[in-house]
């Protein structure tokens, strides 16, 4: 297999995008994806991701893998699990604490900062609309971050998710209730799945 065939099936797997960092854990040197990505007239969409022409922009996908520490969450996590109609204005994601996210909010994206012990608490992967994976947290960790932040959001979105969730048959109020404890608003959380059920 050439190194082109190499590249067009590493590009392949990802959905017609490809990164710098997957080329050069590959082996393969700067220089050779510079003509690679000339030869397949391929998009650079951020720094050090590349896509094919022949794909559907999906902004979720890039932040994914130009930021494989960040987590789709809150608004945007409720979007991805359809506790929500209409998408969030702007992208949030979670980071640990002491995560360097400069070049996210230069995109415009909110980011929330949590302590190493809960980050991956709750993440998962799920498909955004284009079918590329990336991180979000599950359902009832998102049910627990916007009870969290609850005054950061919009009154109407805040009642039509915990209804959503409360509607759902994928909501899992034990790990509700094991997340909300770890987060330290168990009080919360209890106040408002009593109310909703």
């Amino acid at each position: 297999m050439t190194v082109i065939e190499k590249l067009d099936d590493m590009t392949e797997r990802n959905n017609g995008y490809l990164t710098t960092a997957d080329v050069v854990a590959s082996g393969y040197s700067k220089t050779y994806l510079a003509e690679y990505v000339r030869q397949r007239n391929m998009e650079r969409v951020a720094q050090g991701v590349y896509m094919s022409s022949d794909v559907w922009l999906d902004e979720m996908y890039i932040i994914h893998l130009r930021n494989k520490n960040a987590v789709f969450s809150h608004e945007s996590a409720l979007y991805m699990h359809n506790l929500i109609d209409s998408e969030p204005t702007a992208v949030m994601l979670t980071v640990p604490k002491g995560y360097n996210a400069k070049h996210l909010k230069e995109r415009e994206c909110r980011v929330y900062y949590v302590p190493t012990d809960i980050f991956e608490m709750g993440r998962v992967e799920k498909e955004t609309n284009f079918g590329n994976k990336v991180y979000v947290y599950d359902m009832d960790r998102t049910i627990c971050d916007i009870i969290r932040y609850k005054d950061k959001l919009e009154i109407q979105t805040f009642q039509t998710a915990l209804r959503e969730y409360m509607r759902s048959k994928d909501k899992n109020i034990h790990n509700l209730m094991k997340y909300a404890e770890k987060m330290k608003i168990s009080d919360k959380v209890r106040v408002y799945t009593e109310i909703m059920l």
